[in-house]
């Protein structure tokens, strides 16, 4: 190995493994080579000037700035918003009622797979825009498009928007008389007296946190009310097949795998689907 290459290869295991690494990877013959063209190539790094190091002044003028920091978190929490936002459109709407319909009349069937759980969700989407299209038109007039013209803020266009959407809300729980649900959340809000029950605040009073736990629960209570109805003609083509077939005596034949053909025939029968999704529509419509 002529001495040119030996103090090449040094300069590489210096820069690139560092002298420890270069020591533990040569073995004894190489390093008997290269040790003259290693000492070369540390006393050629050694001279080199080192860099100014760096001052304390200039960690500070590197840090993010206030603004920097409140710009970061206001994006945190935007995105934090966006990903809440399917949830927060499912309870603020219509879309809870129409779905538990829509699954407990599937169940009350008998199909358990039929219609799939995708066309029922498309259904109740559709559904939901029919329903809240004069909702959105509102909340697109009041917080929308001023906020996207600039005349009003980030925090006056959630005010504005919250308006057309607590109406909807109050408006459904008004026609149902679920005000024990509002008043239940608002007490552990703080802002009703439990001593003095009888002094109902108004709906001024109700603050968006409570109103919407509220109207979720309501629209639970109207969805499964409107299941129990579903459910009752079909309960009594289960109980009348069930007492058919053990009169026979066929104790084997399980009743529903009966009954089934007769309760689909029934809903073809009298339009299920037609008067299903009427009811649903007319159960805002009130």
């Amino acid at each position: 190995m002529t001495s040119k290459g030996a103090f090449i290869q040094g300069c590489i295991l210096v820069v690139v493994l560092g002298w420890p690494s270069a020591v533990v990877r040569a073995d004894s013959t190489a390093l008997l080579e290269l040790s003259p063209a290693i000492n070369s190539a540390v006393v050629a790094q050694s001279s080199l000037p080192s860099e100014t190091p760096l001052q304390l002044p200039d960690l500070l003028d590197a840090a993010p700035s206030r603004r920097t920091a409140s710009g970061l978190i206001q994006i945190l929490l935007m995105v934090t918003v966006l990903s809440l936002a399917p949830a927060i459109v499912v309870l603020v709407t219509c879309f809870t009622r129409i779905i538990v319909v829509l699954t407990l009349t599937r169940q009350a069937l008998g199909t358990s797979q039929l219609p799939p759980t995708q066309i029922l969700v498309g259904l109740s989407i559709l559904l939901t825009i029919l329903i809240m299209a004069p909702t959105w038109s509102q909340l697109n007039s009041q917080a929308v498009q001023p906020y996207l013209s600039g005349q009003i803020t980030a925090t006056q266009a959630i005010d504005s928007g919250q308006t057309p959407l607590r109406a909807f809300m109050i408006h459904q729980i008004d026609v149902y008389h679920n005000h024990a649900d509002v008043w239940m959340f608002l007490k552990y809000t703080g802002l009703r007296n439990p001593d003095s029950p009888t002094a109902q605040p108004t709906w001024a009073d109700v603050p968006t946190r409570a109103l919407i736990p509220a109207f979720v629960t309501s629209e639970l209570k109207i969805a499964f009310l409107m299941g129990f109805k579903i459910y009752l003609p079909f309960l009594v083509i289960d109980m009348v097949v069930a007492s058919i077939l053990i009169s026979m005596g066929m104790l084997m034949l399980p009743p529903v795998l009966v009954s089934l053909p007769f309760k689909i025939l029934l809903f073809v029968l009298v339009d299920g689907w037609h008067l299903l999704a009427g009811s649903l529509l007319e159960s805002f419509a009130l």
